[in-house]
């Protein structure tokens, strides 16, 4: 099984960070990451089952919500390369959002099933790394 990993810490409280990302239909906070984001049926972004299409590629359904722990995990259905539904099984996300000495930290990882892990991991970390870094930048920018 492969996974990525990847965490930034935000100088904000914990419910401040999870106010600007708990809506899996809102990715505002991240305009140079996120080009579109197309949400499909008719689930707000805060109930499980909700589905939606970011940058016209990559297929997601909301599988968990947890407002009180600050988690979400959803599952990549479909996407490009390597992450094709004909090439990676069982892909599930989770954003974890936590309390730490000096704000937050936010853990975004996966897990996945995949002959090609390290493909998987090529395509997908620097989306989360540059993720984290917009949501770092959103949050401190009117510092």
């Amino acid at each position: 099984m492969g996974n990525c990993y990847n965490k930034v810490e935000i100088a904000r409280p914990p419910i401040s960070v999870w106010q600007t990302i708990h809506d899996f239909h809102d990715m505002s906070w991240a305009p140079d990451v996120i080009t579109s984001l197309e949400k499909i049926g008719d689930k707000n972004g805060t109930e499980i089952g909700a589905k939606r299409i970011l940058n016209g590629v990559f297929h997601e359904t909301l599988r968990a919500y947890d407002p009180y722990e600050l988690t979400f995990s959803y599952s990549i259905d479909d996407g490009p390369g390597p992450v094709s539904r004909s090439l990676v099984k069982n892909y599930m996300d989770m954003v974890i959002v936590s309390s730490t000495e000096g704000g937050t930290v936010v853990e975004w990882c996966s897990t996945f099933e995949s002959e090609d892990d390290d493909q998987v991991g090529e395509l997908r970390n620097p989306i989360y790394a540059a993720l984290l870094a917009a949501l770092h930048d959103a949050l401190t920018q009117t510092d």
